[in-house]
């Protein structure tokens, strides 16, 4: 009898298409780093290989507006080198890599869905989580966990969805996506003050989604001790009211000490316990379907570590 893989991965080299420019940190050479550690690893015979494909515009169209979608692919047809609305950089493939980019996130959700794997992991370019429903900024096209929640809900009849963001930055624009959406749960835990300079306390949501924000911001200089802490003593509680039947994970990997892009602490061991947690809580809640989604990280050699020390606990 064939053993299933537990996890599935989801890497797309065409994501190498979208060229930021000399000198950018969100560089296609992100994807070679995170793909020598992954095989280095011997990852990919412990996973399952998920085909890349790309979306359709009426699937973004669930999270951002008709109008956006059709300005960001103006700008790109138009050879401008950033987005119009934000600070974005952008080239002649980059809406064709950001329909893949949202295509593999909705391909890793499909994969956990139809039960050909328990978890998925898809390496995607550009990361997202900072696009709003009617804005790009933050280095984000469009937003790729926001509408694989929508996505999730729309095919699968997910009623309620865990968003968790460990990424040194807060999720500006998944919390705008949800804010006032009872059936999405978004929790981060980031740098403050920080870019984009959101993600206080205060901000817990409004209307059908009060309550249903969480954010837990901590200085430079923080490590496993805050952040651990903050998903044990802060997620973990709120999660058993909740209930996801669908946990995804905005995987960033600047909170990893040594990034250029952020200050804090975190090694490539504690990547692997949090992800534990994760999963644990899946199992708990949602049948074990977990989809981690790759957002920052941009030391080349830590990203590919971090990387690889996350897929290896997802494969167990």
């Amino acid at each position: 009898m064939e053993t299933k893989l537990r996890t599935g991965l989801l890497a797309d080299p065409f994501s190498k298409k979208h060229d930021t420019g000399p000198g950018h940190p969100e560089c296609a050479q992100r994807y070679d780093a995170i793909w020598k550690a992954v095989e280095k690893a011997g990852l990919p015979s412990r996973t399952l290989k998920l085909a890349p494909r790309a979306t359709t515009e009426d699937d973004i169209a669930r999270v951002h507006s008709r109008e956006y979608i059709a300005s960001a692919k103006q700008d790109i047809a138009q050879k401008r080198s950033q987005l119009r609305t934000g600070d974005t950089a952008i080239s002649a493939q980059s809406w064709e890599v950001a329909m893949h980019a949202v295509g593999s996130a909705l391909g890793a959700v499909d994969a956990v869905f139809e039960k050909r794997t328990q978890n998925a992991m898809a390496i995607v370019r550009p990361p997202g989580h900072h696009a709003t429903p009617t804005r790009g900024m933050g280095f984000c096209v469009f937003n790729n966990i926001a509408v694989a929640a929508r996505y999730a809900q729309h095919k699968y009849g997910v009623k309620r969805v865990l968003i968790a963001d460990w990424d040194v930055h807060h999720g500006n624009g998944t919390q705008d996506t949800f804010y006032s959406d009872g059936s999405v749960f978004f929790f981060s835990t980031h740098q403050y003050p920080w870019y984009p300079g959101t993600g206080l306390p205060i901000e817990s949501g409004e209307g059908a989604g009060k309550g249903r924000t969480l954010n837990c911001p901590f200085p430079a200089g923080a490590g496993m001790e805050e952040i651990l802490g903050a998903f044990q003593h802060q997620l973990i509680p709120e999660m058993e009211k909740f209930k996801p039947e669908l946990i995804l994970l905005s995987a960033g990997f600047d909170s990893r000490e040594g990034d250029p892009l952020g200050r804090f602490l975190l090694t490539d061991a504690n990547f692997a316990v949090l992800t534990k947690l994760m999963m644990e809580m899946a199992d708990k809640h949602a049948g074990g379907r977990l989809v981690s989604l790759l957002e920052g990280g941009y030391n080349l050699n830590g990203v590919g570590l971090a990387v690889a020390s996350h897929l290896a606990a997802l494969a167990g």
